[in-house]
């Protein structure tokens, strides 16, 4: 037994179009094609593997029971605990850190910029407004390192 990679995660939301919207204006997601399941979902590309699906909140009995995990009694707890249970971030690997400082840049999102611990990765951090999602993107710091990013930088330090 051993896990391979992260398949996808799942966000249900008020505004699906909008977070779709988001996802790939901000960090160039493509949409993509996927399966009927009888309700409406929108599919999130990097390259040819979907890696974001988003639905919309409760959009129907349908929808919850296909979505329902196997256990009734932690899936009642769980929604009174606000939810299926609490996601602090998603993360990504990635290159081209000019590219997606300047697009985060030009599009207004705030970020911070750290070095991990003085390893070899360089992240950006910062929210997905919709539904309040943290996101991570992380980079080589070597790749960093030449583009002049510095850790203590932020996005306000950048529009400077």
């Amino acid at each position: 037994m051993g896990l391979n990679f992260m398949e996808h995660i799942l966000i249900l939301t008020h505004d699906p179009d909008g977070t779709r919207d988001w996802w790939v204006e901000n960090l160039g997601f493509r949409s993509g094609d996927h399966p009927e399941f009888g309700f409406p979902v929108h599919w999130l590309y990097i390259g040819d593997q979907d890696v974001v699906h988003i639905g919309k909140a409760n959009h129907s009995d349908h929808q919850n029971e296909y979505l329902r995990p196997g256990d009734d009694n932690a899936a009642a707890e769980a929604e009174a605990n606000g939810g299926s249970g609490r996601i602090d971030h998603v993360c990504f690997n990635c290159s081209g850190i000019e590219e997606f400082a300047n697009r985060l840049d030009s599009n207004g999102i705030k970020y911070n910029e750290r070095q991990a611990h003085d390893q070899s990765l360089y992240q950006l951090f910062f929210m997905e407004p919709i539904n309040g999602i943290k996101v991570e993107l992380n980079f080589s710091a070597e790749e960093a390192q030449k583009a002049g990013r510095s850790a203590a930088r932020t996005a306000a330090d950048a529009a400077q």
